[in-house]
């Protein structure tokens, strides 16, 4: 039993110490990252005054973290040979929370909760963590001062502590003995506390020795100067860092001391993990400071467009709360955020200018998250440079290019850059909005997924050729030519509009003729001129909408069928034939647009129709018999 000199808590002590070990950490094992954390500053302290040359006991000693378990006891034993610490330094360090406003401290945590994080990032407290598992604690220290004297500090965290000389001799650095609970007991596992060590403290510069046996042994790679690297080094930190068995794709390697400080490694993956074709939120970098792990997967150091990156980050500038757990100044983060960010922007602008093979791996797998980054307005110039679609000038849908590579085939007197949304290649092709642009020989991008015209509404132009869908393109630019109607005789489309109209009453805007089909007789466009077909669809999908928007019939006077049923409306009475065929027309339409009619009414009339003119045929064969 110590006989030294005893402390007292304050009265309110025993109501923090609860708060910190019940209310601030969340995980237990953190008790162990925090004292080998200690133990880090303490040989980083010792290593400064060697370097400086100063006078420091057993200069010899070698700079190291020891962990030891004693079963008998239920003891566990963190053990380093730093800085250490005098009678009058265990004291003030140890008895913060005793010496530095226990009061203030409570008062301030149960009435600003909304500002906790900066309240507790005042409170050195880290150290009390180890009262989540212990029920005593013994810190035995030896200063590097040679005239100093071991000194021997001991708490069960309730009361006060106890502080005495020893007269022992005992080597430098700081002792750590820790009675653990009974119901923590599973951290004298050898292999519990490797696991942890790799998970919370595996890139701390010192040896760790967990019962003799090295625990850290990968280096903190994004610490050590690039030129010193080579690449299978970092192939080989991926493979540690994602358990990927495959070498990454590419890596980018970041070293910043402004306006903030800090490094990185950050890795493109082979292969996307998203499951289902399906983005997740489940995306970040490791998050570290001074090589001691604060946040696994921190989404915050990345936009979510590249959400597929791999790495880890390590700030030294970055304020803590008193458990490590959460950043209080965002601000810090941002800025970080910011010069990844770009960096990474311009490392997949170099690789597509000198690897296009790579790049094109890169969109295939990584393409459908990085197309959220849309909405990154201020990276918009190299988004845009970035982004591929497939087009009409490519030979598969498998193949890609780039906005600039379309621009350089455009038309001498093109100023719009054309598209065209649908489900597959197939499908689009065979729309009937193409007629014009295959005419014309003019490249149109061809977008697959609902999320390709958000991006081009987003970014409404690039290199000051605005994006145009084609539907609602000037067809007279498109084919040179200006409309012939002048002179000609309008009376029979004329009239079968009429009659088309009042057939379809309220299910269209308006019916006109069109000079923007060849072979189509009729397309539905939109009124607006701005939404496409297709963007109005998605639209009505977000919000729930399963009703059939009004749009605008468009005929071909061209057509054969048009040139027929113009002359039967204008040499007959009114048929309900006709009438059916105009239905017809109109459901066919709304089928090409991605809607579905009413699927019994279109069936009906389909086998009327075919009966009619199955009938029409075989009169027709017996006539000429």
């Amino acid at each position: 039993m110590l006989k030294g000199e005893i402390f007292e808590f304050q009265a309110e002590t025993k109501k923090l110490l609860d708060i910190i070990i019940n209310s601030i950490y969340t995980n237990k094992e953190i008790f162990l990252r925090e004292l080998i954390s200690n133990a880090s500053d303490a040989l980083d302290k010792v290593r400064f005054k060697l370097t400086q040359g100063e006078d420091v006991y057993q200069k010899e000693l070698p700079l190291e973290i020891r962990i030891t378990t004693d079963d008998k006891n239920k003891m566990l034993i963190v053990k380093d040979t730093g800085i250490g610490m005098t009678k009058e330094e265990i004291i003030s360090n140890l008895g913060t929370i005793a010496k530095s406003g226990t009061e203030e401290f409570l008062k301030q945590v149960s009435s600003e909760k909304d500002q906790a994080q900066d309240i507790i990032g005042k409170f050195g407290v880290g150290f009390y963590s180890v009262f989540m598992v212990a029920k005593e604690v013994e810190v035995k220290s030896r200063s590097y001062d040679p005239k100093a004297k071991p000194v021997i500090w001991k708490s069960d965290g309730m009361g006060g502590f106890e502080v005495q000389d020893l007269d022992e001799d005992l080597s430098r650095g700081t002792e750590i003995r820790v009675y653990l609970k009974d119901d923590s007991t599973y951290f004298l596992g050898k292999e519990k506390l490797k696991s942890i060590i790799k998970t919370h403290s595996n890139f701390i510069t010192f040896p760790i020795y967990v019962d003799g046996e090295k625990v850290n042994t990968i280096p903190a790679l994004w610490k050590e100067p690039k030129f010193k690297i080579k690449k299978e080094q970092y192939n080989e930190f991926y493979k540690f860092l994602t358990h990927d068995p495959e070498d990454p794709l590419d890596y980018l390697h970041i070293s910043v001391d402004a306006p903030v400080q800090f490094s990185s490694i950050v890795f493109i993956p082979k292969k996307s993990t998203v499951v289902f074709e399906t983005y997740t939120d489940n995306y970040g970098l490791d998050l570290y400071v001074n090589r001691v792990l604060i946040q696994k997967k921190n989404k915050e150091l990345i936009p979510n467009y590249l959400g597929f990156l791999k790495g880890v980050v390590d700030s030294s500038d970055l304020p803590l709360n008193l458990s490590r757990e959460t950043i209080q100044e965002n601000r810090v983060i941002q800025k970080i955020n910011s010069t990844i960010t770009k960096q990474v922007l311009k490392k997949l602008e170099d690789i597509a200018q000198n690897d296009k093979d790579k790049y094109n791996i890169f969109w295939k797998e990584h393409g459908k998250i990085f197309k959220l980054g849309y909405t990154d307005f201020q990276n918009r110039e190299q988004f845009s440079k970035l982004i591929r679609f497939n087009s009409s000038r490519v030979e598969d849908e498998n193949e890609v290019i780039s906005l600039d590579e379309y621009i350089s085939n455009m038309k001498e007197d093109q100023d719009e850059i054309y598209y065209i949304s649908g489900n597959d290649r197939k499908s689009i092709e065979n729309s009937p909005y193409l007629e014009p642009f295959k005419e014309a020989e003019i490249e149109v991008l061809y977008l697959y997924e609902p999320i390709d015209e958000f991006i081009l509404q987003a970014i409404s132009e690039y290199k000051g050729k605005k994006f145009k869908p084609v539907e609602h393109a000037d067809i007279n630019k498109i084919k040179k030519e200006k409309k012939e109607e002048q002179g000609k005789d309008l009376t029979e489309i004329q009239n079968l509009i009429k009659l088309m109209k009042d057939v379809l009453k309220d299910k269209v805007i308006d019916v006109r003729t069109t000079n923007r089909l060849t072979q189509t007789p009729v397309c539905l466009v939109s009124p607006d001129g701005k939404l496409s077909s297709q963007m109005q669809k998605i639209i009505q999908l977000i919000n729930k909408d399963t009703s059939i928007p009004k749009q605008i019939l468009e005929i071909n006077p061209e057509s054969e069928l048009i040139k027929d049923l113009s002359k039967i409306v204008s040499n007959g009475p009114k048929d309900d034939f006709i009438e059916e065929i105009i239905n017809h027309l109109y459901d066919t339409a709304l089928i090409q647009n991605g809607y579905l009619p009413d699927v019994n009414e279109l069936a009906k009339r389909s086998y009327n129709i075919l009966d009619k003119a199955g009938k029409w045929y075989l009169k027709k064969l017996t006539s000429t018999s």
